[in-house]
């Protein structure tokens, strides 16, 4: 059986509609993993907080997350070994363009790991050539803002 952590993940979107992904290089093999800021829940922690304390440690952001989040499962292979199980996604909008991103709060291994961010536009997430994970990330954005413009494309 594959690994699972508990985890959770916060959807970032900006005015402009642009989705913040953090762009992991895998140390095992040198791969190339884009995805939104999260991170493993910590005992006594609720998926909400780990929420919010992995996107102000992984990009010095800060936003309120509430409600139980939706369920995604992962599938997904990083540093040799395959994790899979749900994670608790979580999604913040932004009311400005692209906010500045930090990474003073990342520990030392994620300050070697993490390659860049992006704010990409939500109209480019199925296009990525680089892997994307969720590979269905448009599906979860849909799921969880169902009003928002990606609502109204297939």
């Amino acid at each position: 059986m594959a690994p699972f952590r508990p985890a959770a993940r916060v959807v970032c979107v900006d005015a402009g509609g642009r989705i913040l992904l953090m762009r992991w290089r895998d140390p095992y093999d040198g791969s190339y993993l884009w995805e939104p800021p999260g991170g493993g829940i910590e005992p006594g922690e609720t998926p909400a907080e780990t929420a919010r304390r992995e996107l102000l440690e992984e990009t010095g952001l800060t936003v309120e997350v509430d409600g139980p989040g939706l369920d995604v499962h992962r599938d997904t292979r990083w540093k040799g070994r395959r994790y899979r199980g749900p994670e608790q996604w979580f999604l913040a909008h932004f009311t400005a363009d692209e906010p500045v991103v930090r990474r003073d709060g990342l520990l030392d291994y994620e300050q070697n790991d993490l390659d860049r961010h992006a704010w990409v536009p939500w109209t480019e997430l199925s296009t990525m050539t680089e892997r994307v994970e969720p590979p269905e990330l448009l599906a979860v954005l849909r799921r969880l803002d169902p009003e928002g413009p990606w609502a109204a494309t297939s």
